[in-house]
């Protein structure tokens, strides 16, 4: 479970039209990431799909079922963990399953485990790093019982080297648990390592510029980054970025 389907989304503030007839799809336990700069609508799309906006038209459904303007059909990590701070490790990953009257804490704390945090169990969030909070809130959103998980640059405040170890364990969880994944970056990079398909955004309003579906098998690590194969794909997403005028910041 978890096919997601967008038709003819639209949406505008105060007269400026932020979305222009968005229309893509996500199959299940597909990871699909969204690339597009800042500015660009990502953000709104996900508030959208969330049901925290309504469109000014334009329909959303989620496995066949109309979710348009329909709140708690998808699993939401913003940029920011989010994280309880009076909350320990182990009661900010049930949060998602206490909001929905289930509670599972033998598998909580197995995913705490494979998530490298063992014996973090009963710390609060203060007493964590930045990597470490990001995999409890990735750990909160697997939890919770949505098919869809929506993540939104979950990793743009990490240095380089966190992000990249985030990156490699991030797949390494999602394998397993092989959930449906909508994922916004304006990494390139990011984008190439992670994803199955991507979906360029331009901007002013957004539309879907331009589609990849990336070849690179599974498992994958991080030399994958210095391979020819990456960074003729690399210059291709780039490549279709300035030709949409969306200049360099795309590119980080």
């Amino acid at each position: 479970m978890g096919a997601l389907e967008v038709k003819e989304l639209s949406k505008s503030f105060d007269g400026r039209e932020i979305l222009k007839d968005i229309s893509l799809h996500v199959e299940e336990g597909e990871f699909v990431t969204i690339l597009g700069p800042s500015g660009s609508g990502k953000s709104t799309l996900f508030q959208l799909i969330g049901g925290l906006l309504n469109p000014d038209h334009g329909a959303i459904s989620l496995d066949d079922d109309n979710i348009t303007g329909k709140r708690g059909f998808i699993s939401y990590m913003p940029q920011q963990p989010a994280l309880l701070p009076w909350r320990t490790v182990l009661d900010n990953v049930i949060l998602g399953q206490e909001l929905h009257g289930t509670k599972d804490k033998v598998k909580a704390k197995e995913m705490i485990q494979k998530a490298g945090l063992g014996g973090y169990e009963q710390a609060f969030p203060e007493e964590l790093s930045g990597g470490m909070k990001q995999r409890v809130a990735f750990i909160r959103a697997l939890l919770s019982p949505q098919s869809l998980i929506c993540l939104d640059e979950p990793f743009s405040a990490l240095d380089d080297f966190t992000r990249q170890e985030m990156h490699e364990w991030l797949l390494s969880i999602w394998s397993q648990y092989k959930r449906t994944i909508l994922f916004v970056t304006h990494n390139i990079d990011e984008a190439l390592f992670l994803s199955d398909r991507i979906l360029v955004f331009s901007s002013n309003p957004a539309q879907i510029a331009n589609e990849f579906v990336i070849p690179f098998s599974r498992p994958r690590k991080q030399e994958l980054l210095l391979t020819e194969e990456f960074l003729k794909w690399k210059r291709k997403i780039s490549s279709t970025i300035v030709q949409n005028g969306l200049g360099g910041e795309s590119d980080e």
